[in-house]
């Protein structure tokens, strides 16, 4: 008896799909590799050059203000304190950049039909999500090697830190990389409005020493959270009851929702300008 093959319409989708995610697996690949190539081959090097050149400048930074300031907020090693404030920071802001200049980075590459504006954002986040994760590990690992911290890292919660800091990057970097691409503008109104972040993100000081009502107000700033929960996990005795994982992940999904939803609608008006 002659087979003839499934060819029912859920078959039909059900192998759509494996196909669309195994072209989408490969896009985002030569998408990261392709940045790898054009970015860092050009640097001695290459891509180590890229992970050691922040880590050394953080490192710096780090020895300068341990030297300025002898007695940390928190624990006896003012490095590891101003450490597990300034390396999510940068990476935070180092990740948000990056995935809101997505588009203008593979403007090129977006013109082939088996590249979408998604790929263009995973493959970009990814790299440098990867990138920041290095370079955190270089730092902590140098800063708990070199000096006394007393210090248990718990890696579930900074993990989880991580998390939150990577969700909240490519949120506002979705969002980003809509608004860059319609108005131009707006890279210099958000450089504007980032430079007080550095201040306010607890990176010199504790939540909890802030007065209200100023207290009150900078809980809103998502970065809060983020450093308080990475310092918990350094910090076994600290508990930052006012972190909400709940705030921070609800407005990331927030954001990435709408930046998506504006990027499906005007996504090929933007490649067009």
């Amino acid at each position: 008896m002659a087979h003839f093959p499934d060819t029912s319409p859920e078959q039909t989708l059900r192998q759509t799909r494996t196909r669309r995610s195994f072209a989408t697996a490969r896009a985002i690949a030569a998408l990261m590799l392709r940045e790898m190539s054009v970015t860092y081959g050009r640097s001695p090097g290459g891509y180590l050059w890229a992970v050691l050149e922040p880590a050394a400048g953080i490192g710096l930074m780090v020895l300068i203000f341990s030297v300025a300031f002898e007695a940390p907020p928190m624990g006896s090693n003012f490095a590891m304190f101003y450490a597990t404030g300034l390396v999510p920071f940068l990476a935070y802001m180092d990740l948000n950049l990056k995935t809101g200049q997505a588009l203008n980075y593979s403007r090129q590459l977006l013109s082939y039909p088996s590249v979408t504006y998604v790929d263009a954002l995973l493959a970009r986040f990814t790299l440098n999500l990867l990138t920041q994760i290095l370079v955190g590990y270089i730092i902590f690992f140098g800063i708990l090697t070199l000096s006394d911290t007393n210090t248990v890292p718990d890696l579930g919660r900074i993990a989880i830190g991580y998390l939150m800091m990577a969700s909240l990057a490519i949120g506002v970097g979705t969002m980003n990389c809509f608004l860059l691409s319609v108005f131009p503008v707006w890279q210099a109104v958000w450089s504007i409005m980032n430079r007080p972040l550095f201040i306010v993100s607890c990176i010199f000081f504790t939540f909890e020493s802030i007065p209200e009502p100023f207290q009150s107000y900078l809980w809103y700033n998502p970065l809060v959270h983020v450093v308080g929960y990475i310092r918990m996990g350094f910090y076994s005795s600290y508990d930052a009851s006012y972190v909400s994982l709940t705030y921070v992940f609800g407005l990331s999904l927030v954001l990435a929702v709408a930046g998506l939803v504006f990027l499906r609608r005007y996504h090929r008006d933007i490649l067009n300008f």
